[in-house]
């Protein structure tokens, strides 16, 4: 679980750094300093009441919402502001809280001293390792304002892709909701009334037995059908969250009869766009082959 912790740290000139980052543990927080080649002084956690983490609601920032902050942060740095009057003009208009906090603690740490991409790494979850390896090239190169533009391109292509894979599987989601609809519509209100049709003492079919069975459970025992069926869901979504359950739920979406050549050809169309991007940009391709996969 990700939460937030304060660090101090002496940069290499020599000066006292403060700030903010998001990690798993403050541990994390250490080792990632270290590797940007800081002293880490002291890292403690931001601790917060349990009524305001109650009522704290942590949105994410999606591929459109990065995207435009990108285009905004290029925009304005080709104009010849400084990139510190950036981040906080940024900070105040962005509607997400969630990124504006990031940018904001973003400004603070540039200011302090640490570099735009090492403090951007305080951030995996909103700015991922292809954006700060880029941010990075275009640090070191010279050209961050072109190396944004690139990002918001990418960004935008990406959103894009995601539409069409949304656009595409939007009418089978609906047949399937509208027929298990109509399944459930027979099980509770058509089935009940066939039944009576039947004489008592019949012999009836298997099937008819079991689908009598299950309309009956249905309509009298919803609530264990409901307990059962939200066990198996939570389940499944913690299985897919692991790194074993993520890959074998990988492998079954690359194998379905009609979605399957889609994912398939969609993974690769983002991993070329992606690896054109980071080599146009300077990463070395060793490098970009790791942020790409």
């Amino acid at each position: 679980m990700m939460g937030l912790f304060a660090y101090q740290i002496i940069d290499r000139t020599g000066n006292t750094v403060t700030g903010r980052m998001d990690a798993e543990h403050e541990f994390a927080v250490a080792a990632r300093l270290r590797r940007q080649g800081y002293t880490v002084v002291d890292v403690t956690p931001v601790k917060e009441s349990a009524i305001r983490q109650f009522f704290t609601f942590r949105r994410n920032v999606n591929i459109g919402e990065l995207s435009l902050f990108s285009r905004q942060l290029a925009a304005m740095l080709d104009a010849g502001i400084p990139l510190t009057r950036c981040l906080n003009t940024l900070s105040k208009q962005v509607t997400n809280p969630t990124l504006a906090r990031a940018v904001a603690e973003t400004a603070r740490n540039v200011e302090a001293g640490m570099g735009f991409s090492d403090a951007l790494r305080g951030y995996p979850d909103i700015f991922p390792a292809l954006y700060t390896d880029m941010v990075r090239a275009g640090e070191v190169g010279g050209s961050l304002e072109e190396i944004l533009r690139r990002l918001s391109e990418q960004l935008e292509r990406d959103k894009q892709l995601r539409d069409s894979i949304r656009s595409a599987t939007f009418y089978p989601m609906v047949v399937l909701c509208f027929a298990g609809l109509v399944v459930m519509g027979m099980m509770f209100f058509i089935v009940p009334i066939f039944v009576k049709f039947f004489p008592a003492g019949a012999v009836l079919p298997l099937p008819t037995r079991v689908l009598m069975s299950v309309s009956d459970s249905l309509r009298h025992f919803w609530y264990l059908w409901f307990a059962v069926l939200a066990a198996v869901f939570f389940s499944a979504r913690f299985y897919v969250h692991s790194p074993a359950g993520r890959r074998s739920w990988d492998r079954l979406k690359l194998k379905l009869p009609v979605m399957g050549p889609l994912f398939q050809r969609t993974v690769i169309a983002r991993f070329a766009r992606t690896f054109s991007t980071l080599l146009s940009g300077g990463i070395p391709v060793l490098q970009a082959l790791a942020a790409a996969g």
